[in-house]
């Protein structure tokens, strides 16, 4: 898995580099239009990777005994359906 830094180092990369290209060509619209896709790509990506973490995370190790399927099967063959 890639790090936090360097996923949001390659956005802010590609950004500078288009941001420079329309600074070089005299284009103030698509400048303030990077800056705008800029800050609103950066929010989502970070709302994404902070997911990502949460999913990362191990789960907690499940409860000793008979899983879930287990009992229902247990409960099936005592009623005899």
């Amino acid at each position: 898995m890639r790090p936090r830094d360097r996923i949001l180092g390659n956005l802010e990369q590609i950004y500078r580099d288009s941001y420079r290209e329309a600074q070089e060509h005299g284009n103030p619209a698509r400048m303030a239009d990077l800056d705008n896709a800029y800050m609103r790509d950066q929010l989502m990506l970070e709302i994404l990777l902070d997911i990502r973490d949460l999913f990362a995370v191990s789960p907690a190790a499940p409860a000793p005994g008979k899983s879930a399927l287990e009992k229902l099967e247990a409960i099936r063959k005592f009623t005899g359906r």
